[in-house]
């Protein structure tokens, strides 16, 4: 039994067939046996479809690393995010992918965890790779300075560390947060607070300033108190909107700055037997299926992150192909799902 063959029991062989090994079973010489596999060069079709059933049937699969090495270019991509756990991430990872297989290029994908030491270290891990691009939705603006020392194009996604030095795909934060928090104004609500994880990003900042933004419009005075920071995770968030809809003078609406922070403030409302919208309104930045699925269904500024990645993929790649282009900031407009969580103030909250 040739190396690389599968067993009569069924078992795996110890090591992974090499392309020797298929090109001496299709009875081909390798530089043959590799056309056949790659598709660059002529081989004809016969042959080419006798070393392709070769290959399956020796489980043989080509050592990307080696190829790109020998052909000085790399058909991966680095894509590192901050939270895979949410929906939004997820979406966006899943249309870089999709993106990236139509464009022929594979994905490496790693999760930071909001951390810059795991960043670091990913993006270390991503040059080591030798991918061609990286992806990132950055959590420091170092991953930029050090992917450009190493001389690999970077594209920021969602969030913009390094205006004018990258590429960059991100959304109309500050007008969509400030169409939002208008609709509340406009129903007479007076009390509005902002839940809010960051504000030193440039999503959590363009968020607080187009909230800040619609008051000034309104001509409308803004209780700086009613602006609360409220953690990264579901449990965290809770226990700040608990605290916040159990204040004497409680705000009579929420704008809840991402998806995780108004399912805080939905439970929260819940643990108080406070009604949406009855007694409280809630708007929420990110609108993900269990928006629509409640009852009421909660009114939120909807991103599409799937095409935020694709959006992303193309810039990195046209950088790629022209790396002397200008740099780029793609800025994306984004809709408002309106559903059954907003209406006027109540009276009597009590």
């Amino acid at each position: 039994m040739k190396q690389g063959r599968t067993a009569p029991d069924g078992s795996y062989p110890t090591r992974r067939a090499t392309i020797r090994e298929v090109a001496e079973t299709a009875g081909v010489s390798r530089s043959t046996a590799s056309r056949a596999l790659t598709g660059n060069g002529y081989v004809a079709p016969p042959v080419r479809d006798r070393v392709r059933e070769v290959a399956r049937g020796l489980g043989y699969v080509p050592d990307a690393t080696a190829r790109h090495l020998r052909q000085q270019a790399s058909r991966s991509i680095g894509v590192l995010v901050s939270d895979l756990s949410n929906p939004f991430y997820a979406g966006l990872a899943a249309g870089i992918s999709q993106q990236a297989r139509r464009r022929q290029y594979t994905m490496m994908l790693a999760d930071d965890g909001g951390s810059p030491t795991v960043e670091a270290e990913a993006a270390e891990a991503f040059v080591a790779l030798r991918v061609a691009g990286v992806i990132v939705t950055p959590v420091s603006a170092e991953i930029g300075s050090y992917l450009a020392r190493q001389r690999i194009p970077v594209v920021e996604v969602d969030r913009q560390f390094s205006a004018g030095a990258c590429d960059a795909v991100v959304v109309d934060n500050a007008n969509a947060a400030r169409t939002v928090t208008r609709q509340l104004l406009d129903l007479g609500h007076r009390r509005i607070a902002l839940v809010i994880d960051e504000m030193h990003w440039t999503t959590g900042r363009d968020r607080l300033a187009g909230y800040r933004t619609a008051f000034a419009d309104a001509g409308v005075p803004l209780d700086e108190s009613l602006v609360v920071t409220a953690g990264w995770d579901v449990d965290a968030a809770r226990i700040e909107a608990h605290k916040l809809l159990s204040r004497s003078e409680p705000p009579t609406a929420v704008f809840a700055a991402n998806n995780v922070l108004a399912e805080a403030v939905w439970r929260a409302a819940a643990e108080l037997d406070l009604t949406i919208p009855g007694q409280l309104s809630l708007v929420s930045f990110d609108d993900v299926a269990w928006m629509s699925l409640v009852r009421p269904g909660v009114t939120a500024v909807a991103q599409d992150p799937v095409a935020l990645g694709e959006a992303a993929i193309s810039q990195l790649l046209d950088r790629i192909q022209a790396p002397l282009a200008p740099v780029r900031t793609v800025l994306l407009s984004a809709t408002v799902a309106s559903r059954g969580s907003t209406a006027p103030p109540a009276t009597n909250r009590r």
